[in-house]
């Protein structure tokens, strides 16, 4: 079987790398040269053109910025539509719209090929070592067909129903992680005007109820100032973006988001967009005039677990449908 992975970028590479790391057949491409040639030299074929490598692979795996991205990449003259047949996969492993891969999902019917929404959750620390979480939306036998290669990707693997349910549950997920993102830079940040110890603050909400991922990889990078998670503040507008836009379409009068959106909104202006998301907490310090800073913190997360084969996660009362 041979795989094609378009987009090498933070999450991309990481999962390409996976592949090729378990011995897959694998074919690349990506705008950046310099990352296409890393992969060849580790083993990778390059593709010439989208439309390529949709004809030489058996599975198209996109993993790209933004909706808008992954449309070009599907329908351009030269895209993945062009090239696709019966009996092929194209899995977008990008975080999008659901009513986006749904119809680009209907034109990759059309050619007899399956659609797979399969966005990653978990931070790209686990990307790089295969233990990130797999959301798969799509018929049940497409994701019997992609569960080999998804549990290489990924060690925890969920079916969440037809196409773009995994596209609403990854979008739903990224505004948990913004909301705790912030209330722990307020946290913070008041522990620290506080005049409490960070180190010892960090630990009282690790062993307390309110723990959570956000705060023990994110909150790491914070207290140690690089503040670098590999996620840039357009990345979060995008995805609260896209949650709100849900929300509207089920008439669901969100007040939180609204004010999280006008945050992040700030703080690309303040900062550029291509900041690191963790950096909002400098709209607190700047107030404050204030470092929110402690010894012995990271400066990057690095997955401490080791690569375990993936598996399909059974939902509860799914056990006995």
């Amino acid at each position: 079987m041979k795989i094609g992975f378009i987009g090498l970028g933070n999450v991309g590479g990481k999962l390409a790398g996976s592949l090729l790391r378990n011995g897959k057949d694998v074919m690349v491409r990506d705008l950046n040269d310099a990352l296409v040639a890393t992969f060849v030299e580790k083993g990778a074929t390059a593709a010439a053109s989208p439309k390529a490598m949709a004809k030489a692979c058996d599975i198209i795996i996109t993993c790209l910025p933004s909706p808008a991205a992954s449309a070009a990449v599907l329908e351009a003259e030269d895209g993945v539509l062009a090239g696709l047949s019966t009996g092929k996969i194209w899995a977008e492993m990008s975080t999008t719209d659901e009513a986006e891969v749904k119809r680009l999902g209907a034109m990759v019917k059309a050619k007899g090929a399956e659609p797979i929404d399969c966005p990653v959750s978990g931070g790209c620390h686990r990307a790089a070592t295969g233990n990130i979480a797999i959301l798969a939306g799509c018929e049940r036998a497409a994701f019997d067909r992609m569960l080999p290669v998804l549990t290489v990707l990924g060690r925890r693997v969920l079916h969440t129903g037809p196409l773009g349910s995994a596209s609403v549950l990854k979008v739903i997920t990224n505004y948990l992680a913004t909301a705790n993102l912030i209330s722990l830079t307020e946290a913070l940040t008041t522990a620290k005007a506080a005049g409490m110890d960070l180190g010892t603050a960090y630990e009282a909400i690790k062993i307390s109820s309110g723990n959570s991922f956000v705060h023990e990889t994110e909150s790491q990078v914070i207290l140690n100032g690089s503040r670098d998670i590999s996620f840039t503040m357009d990345l979060v507008l995008k995805d609260i973006g896209l949650f709100q836009t849900i929300a509207d379409r089920a008439g669901v009068p969100l007040e939180l988001n609204p004010k999280m959106i006008e945050i992040f909104e700030d703080g690309q202006r303040r900062y550029g967009p291509r900041e690191w998301s963790p950096n909002i907490i400098r709209r607190l310090e700047d107030a404050c005039n204030i470092k929110v800073l402690a010894p012995g913190f990271p400066a990057e997360i690095l997955d401490d677990e080791p690569e375990e084969p993936g598996y399909e996660v059974i939902p509860k009362g799914r056990e006995t449908a």
